[in-house]
């Protein structure tokens, strides 16, 4: 479990946020900052909200399982 904790405000992380460029011009998208022992993610429409942290491997799996398609069947 990294030391940053699940629901931690996004905006107190001394991270820096990236987005994929295929985000729309809208918003809509997820962004992604390392910090200590993880991987943290949030909403880009709310960068003040919650942010979720994973490990280095749960992101991986996650990386994995997408890149073989396993979450198509969810757009």
């Amino acid at each position: 479990m990294p030391p940053v904790q699940n629901g931690v405000r996004a905006s107190s992380l001394d991270a820096r946020w990236v987005k994929s460029h295929y985000s729309n011009a809208e918003g809509n998208c997820v962004e992604v900052a390392l910090v200590d022992g993880g991987v943290a993610m949030r909403n880009s429409r709310d960068p003040d909200g919650p942010a979720l942290v994973y490990t280095n491997a749960e992101v991986a799996a996650f990386l994995a399982g997408a890149k073989a398609g396993e979450f198509d069947h969810l757009l």
